[in-house]
């Protein structure tokens, strides 16, 4: 499950800002787009007792 925001692949070198776009591709340049965010949380997440679970064993 990924966010729907994306951002300009060639942003660093064409545009002085990062561009978001919900599309496929850049509306400035046309270079492709990608997430530019990571998975957000996921309460079904199968893993994420254990995860917990040795976070606080290292705590």
């Amino acid at each position: 499950m990924h966010s729907d925001i994306r951002v300009c692949s060639a942003w660093r070198e064409s545009h002085p800002r990062p561009v978001y776009t919900l599309s496929d591709s850049c509306p400035e340049c046309g270079a492709d787009a990608e997430n530019s965010a990571p998975a957000p949380f996921n309460p079904e997440d199968p893993y994420g007792e254990y995860r917990r679970a040795a976070k606080r064993r290292r705590e």
